[in-house]
């Protein structure tokens, strides 16, 4: 029976403390072929997250069904209070995951991020000043690529389509567009150009952002998952990816990434240049980066129709595409090409 009043019954839950949450699913199931060095990797991938964020970041890991000896190693960070949550369930897929983190917390930007990503120092502090900039972006990625801008932007696309701020911009760290894409395994027989433009838009003469953003690691308004579904009917890829790159679209938000490349994809095998940059990193204590991000209300069904649907396909006509570059100011020996 019970005996008394429970005294945290109509208690309201204070306020989190936190302003940054970062969340990462793990899913290492053994330590043979495509998983050899999943373990060191992931260590990798962790140690350079401590090294950057300051003190007010809540970091979230998922173990979506790995094997005892992850299990034990996310114990111990937890036990030692190097991460904050630890959720443990079978293998769930990835996406289910992620919506496992999401729960129970209310804290106002998330990252979204894979267990092979190094981060650099200042990629929180320069997200930051993007959400602070651009009242409009609800999604910064921090690993430039190409093309972003044809990817779930065509919001971006329409609301500055005659801007002069919006324009084709000098890409800023070429080898690091090189190395991500040598991180997936492409060869190098990509079109050169991409290698030197790329659509950005100028918030001030400080600040350039690129359009568009990939999905491996980015960060989100929390508000646009006050509203998700309980379950994905997929472990990786299907329609869970697209789940996730569309639902800032329902709310009108922009999807930007870093003009400067502030992380790196290691892939599933380590390299010995990976060990020298993480003891490049320095724990930096940041204070006093926070402002004020304005929330979004839904989008109309009219808006997101005429922005995501029809708008792109009249953009993507080869004919309105080359006027598009034209007015953006891709250079005109790449027009034809780009």
């Amino acid at each position: 029976m019970r005996i008394g009043f429970n005294p945290n019954k109509d208690q309201i839950t204070k306020k989190s403390d936190y302003l940054h949450q970062i969340i990462i699913p793990v899913f290492i199931p053994h330590f043979e072929g495509y998983f050899k060095d999943s373990l060191v990797i992931l260590k990798l991938c962790l140690q350079s997250l401590f090294n950057t964020v300051h003190n007010k970041t809540f970091i979230t890991i998922v173990n979506n069904g790995s094997c005892n000896e992850i299990k034990n190693y996310l114990d111990e960070l937890h036990n030692n209070k190097k991460i904050h949550e630890i959720i443990h369930t079978e293998n769930i897929g990835k996406l289910n995951a992620i919506l496992k983190g999401l729960a129970g917390n209310n804290i106002e930007l998330v990252t979204i991020s894979d267990s092979d990503v190094l981060f650099l120092d200042g990629w929180q502090q320069e997200t930051i000043k993007i959400f602070s900039h651009l009242p409009k972006v609800g999604v910064v990625g921090i690993v430039p690529q190409f093309g972003m801008y044809k990817v779930n932007s065509s919001n971006v696309l329409f609301d500055s389509f005659f801007s002069s701020r919006l324009k084709f911009i000098r890409v800023k760290n070429n080898e690091a567009l090189v190395s991500f894409y040598d991180s997936i395994g492409w060869k190098r027989d990509y079109n050169p150009n991409y290698l030197e433009y790329v659509l950005g838009f100028e918030v001030d003469s400080s600040l350039s952002v690129l359009v568009g953003s990939g999905h491996f690691v980015a960060t989100y308004k929390k508000d646009i998952f006050s509203q998700i579904v309980s379950n994905i009917p997929f472990k990786m890829g299907g329609i869970s990816e697209q789940y996730l790159d569309e639902l800032p679209l329902k709310k009108d938000y922009w999807r930007v990434t870093t003009y400067d490349n502030y992380a790196y994809h290691l892939g599933n095998t380590w390299e010995e240049w990976m060990d020298a940059f993480i003891n490049k990193s320095n724990k930096t204590e940041v204070n006093n980066i926070f402002g004020n991000f304005p929330i979004n209300s839904k989008c109309s069904t009219f808006r997101y129709v005429m922005k995501n649907k029809i708008f792109k396909k009249i953009l993507f006509n080869s004919l309105v595409l080359r006027y598009f570059y034209k007015l953006k100011q891709l250079p005109k020996s790449m027009i034809k090409k780009y």
